[in-house]
């Protein structure tokens, strides 16, 4: 066998072989960049395997659950907080903008 062509596959000195290539910016999770934090109310779709979830970014942190609970059910359905984020099943962007936009904050469309 080459020298060239061999490479360490596992070792048991505890330590990763390559921490760099598992590091990735952004949320820790999705790997997106976070928003900017400049008081405007972002509002994603996002789809995960069969269903749709709108993801709100930007909301204060004190008033992250009492948001969540009152989109909740303005919207008749479930959702949580993630990661400073409110997450709401299905696809209700323009319904959660607009009750933003009732409420005097600025909320945008974000994503597709």
């Amino acid at each position: 066998m080459n020298e060239e062509n061999r490479r360490l596959v596992y070792s048991s000195d505890g330590g990763e072989i390559e921490p760099q290539a598992r590091a990735r910016p952004g949320n820790a999770k999705h790997g997106h960049p976070l928003p900017p934090d400049d008081g405007v109310v972002r509002i994603a779709r996002e789809r995960r395997r069969a269903s749709t979830a709108s993801i709100i970014y930007g909301v204060p942190e004190r008033e992250l659950s009492a948001t969540a609970k009152a989109l909740k059910q303005l919207c008749g359905c479930g959702g949580t907080t993630k990661n400073g984020a409110i997450e709401i099943q299905g696809d209700h962007r323009e319904r959660i903008a607009a009750w933003f936009a009732a409420r005097g904050k600025i909320a945008k469309l974000a994503g597709g």
